[in-house]
């Protein structure tokens, strides 16, 4: 599997991070902290079913979608804002690339994936998880670094 792609669409979403200077949230969307927090903790579940599926464990894998905003506001509060976020999404994105680049031939394992994501994703079936990974890079990062972006051009003038 090629991880290079994965590496790209995380240092897009991180230099957006960094680049800073969003506003708020349209009436029930996500912050930026919460997108960050969002990403950060899917990496870890993204992480824990390739570590399944290199161990040749049986594994399912549910989006966090279903994670609620009290639990991401919690885990924003716990890294103490965007800095910290940023740099949780380091660590996880990290991970799960070294993870990626281990796969091999396991990347045709087949994984009961649940990816749910406004109209843009919505997958109920078992993958291989290479191609899970693959949904991941090239449609679930980007969505999330659009948002972000925004963020940025909906600012209001004072």
């Amino acid at each position: 599997m090629d991880t290079g792609g994965l590496r790209r669409a995380y240092e897009a979403v991180l230099a957006e991070v960094d680049a800073g200077g969003f506003g708020p949230p349209a009436d029930g969307e996500l912050s930026a902290e919460q997108i960050v927090a969002h990403l950060a903790a899917n990496d870890e579940l993204l992480s824990e079913a390739t570590e399944a599926v290199l161990a040749g464990s049986p594994f399912a894998y549910y989006d966090l979608e279903t994670i609620h905003r009290p639990q991401l506001d919690a885990l924003v509060s716990e890294c103490g804002g965007l800095d910290g976020l940023a740099e949780l999404l380091r660590d996880t994105s990290q991970k799960l690339c070294v993870l990626a680049d281990r796969l091999g031939p396991a990347a045709e394992t087949p994984v009961d994936t649940v990816l749910r994501e406004g109209f843009d994703l919505d997958v109920d079936e078992s993958l291989p998880w290479g191609r899970a990974l693959d949904l991941h890079t090239r449609v679930h990062l980007p969505m999330h670094l659009a948002q972000l972006r925004a963020l940025r051009t909906h600012l209001h003038p004072a």
